[in-house]
């Protein structure tokens, strides 16, 4: 389904750098590849699919050299990205991309017309409210097919649909409790993963027996694939419920920068990725900037959980399975996640007022033991 165009225009850029000459640009790269090589008896059957498709392909590709680019340059925010490499045999997942000049349409009966294929079935999961500019097929490692449309929401839509309140929530992630809101809620962590873990060690100790290259081993393979597909579906549900139920009830959202990569390397991975705290924020993220909330992370290196909400006094690290403590300046009782969830929405700076406007409180001085430097950071927290 997906050309292997990208392939080759890497085959093409690798060869130039060898040969010490410049990259070939987009417009020698579309002749060269598509136009020539659809006149060729080997690449004949380029002709049998949409050249939209083809010339999309090559935008990607571009776009992975002009990312690695920056990235190589500093100009790029995040971890440094590798060079693009060739597209793998066993790489499962496919797509292709229609823009509107491909002429793409949805038909009367709800169907959805793509050149050179025809009108396919769709299985709609929600009404589009606008008119879509570009369509996405992808095929995944189970087999199945999704259509993934662009289009522009009215902001004045938006925000009737969720409309100014004036709440403001800490939340504070973990494992034992997937979050702990600062007004006291708790949202058990389903634990998808785990409670799949047998049927999955099944699924795949049948794959591991089969011959190689077998037509029962591709059945086995796509077993273990819709396996892990209904996991990965029950977890990204679960996300997008209880994140569009913080959006929903609050204005602003104030959550910790946990360090994934960090608490991934340790016993905890498989807890850690289980849960998918990097999504879920990532939902909020993008929600909040919908729906015209505010989403506030502080810093990884906080000491919400060593921190007294009553009283700010510093009560020094506390071991994982410590789950209560009790202030020794204020004698107050904590739960250790409640607690952490109100210093996160201390360190946030949420208040909001009755019309939605966020307000920032003054600078509280810091106690004495606490001024001047710090030391060398803790290492990654996981509560």
């Amino acid at each position: 389904m997906r050309p292997r165009r990208v392939q080759r225009r890497r085959a093409c850029r690798e060869d130039a750098r060898r040969a010490g000459e410049p990259f070939p640009t987009a417009g020698v790269l579309s002749r060269k590849l598509i136009t020539q090589a659809k006149q060729t008896p080997e690449r004949s059957w380029l002709g049998e699919v949409s050249a939209v498709v083809l010339q999309q392909s090559l935008r990607d590709a571009e776009a992975a050299y002009k990312n690695f680019f920056a990235s190589l340059k500093g100009e790029r925010k995040g971890a440094k990205s590798g060079a693009p490499r060739f597209k793998s045999r066993k790489d499962s997942r496919q797509s292709i991309r229609f823009t509107a000049n491909a002429r793409w349409s949805l038909t009367g009966s709800g169907r959805l017309n793509l050149p050179k294929i025809g009108a396919v079935k769709v299985k709609w999961s929600r009404s589009l409210p606008a008119q879509p500019s570009s369509v996405t097929v992808v095929k995944d490692a189970a087999g199945r097919y999704f259509a993934s449309f662009v289009v522009d929401t009215d902001p004045a839509a938006d925000a009737a649909r969720m409309p100014g309140t004036d709440q403001a929530v800490g939340v504070d992630l973990g494992l034992s409790h997937f979050a702990v809101l600062s007004d006291g809620t708790k949202i058990d962590s389903p634990r998808f993963l785990r409670r799949a873990e047998k049927k999955l060690k099944k699924a795949q100790r049948e794959l591991s027996r089969k011959q190689k290259g077998s037509k029962n081993r591709e059945k086995a393979r796509l077993k273990v694939a819709r396996a892990h597909a209904k996991v990965t579906d029950a977890r990204r549900e679960f996300h997008h419920q209880l994140s569009t139920t913080m959006i929903r009830d609050n204005q602003a959202i104030g959550v910790e920068d946990l360090a994934v990569k960090g608490l991934a390397r340790t016993r905890l991975a498989k807890s850690v990725h289980d849960a998918g705290w990097s999504a879920f924020v990532h939902m909020l993220e993008y929600k909040a900037a919908r729906y015209g909330r505010t989403l506030v992370r502080i810093g990884r290196f906080e000491p919400t959980s060593q921190t007294c909400s009553a009283c700010g006094i510093k009560g020094g690290p506390k071991p994982l399975n410590v789950r209560e403590w009790t202030c020794t300046a204020c004698g107050t009782l904590h739960d250790r996640d409640h607690n952490a969830a109100k210093n996160v929405k201390t360190a946030a700076g949420l208040a909001v007022t009755a019309c939605g406007a966020q307000v920032r409180p003054g600078l509280v001085p810091a106690q004495r033991e606490e001024t001047g430097s710090h030391g060398s950071p803790p290492g990654p927290r996981a509560a």
